[in-house]
């Protein structure tokens, strides 16, 4: 240990919490989908977007959305 304390790796993760917020909108698009509830005619349904937030898709429920994401060999990721 120096006297300035440990040092740290700078990870993955330190790039990623680094990121404005125009290029969150573009990391990713191509291969990360996250899924959201809608409303669709009434029904409640599932939203499919791109990890820019662009909707690409919607599916009756959260297991079919998954289902279509894996299918275009796309990475689902929970949002919150």
């Amino acid at each position: 240990m120096n006297k300035e304390g440990p040092t740290r790796s700078y990870t993955a993760a330190d790039a990623l919490r680094q990121l404005a917020p125009a290029e969150w909108a573009r990391f990713g698009a191509e291969q990360i989908a996250y899924i959201r509830p809608v409303l669709v005619d009434g029904n409640q349904a599932v939203a499919i977007h791109a990890a820019d937030g662009t909707q690409i898709g919607a599916a009756p429920d959260a297991n079919l959305a998954t289902a279509a994401i894996l299918q275009h060999e796309m990475v689902p990721v929970l949002v919150h």
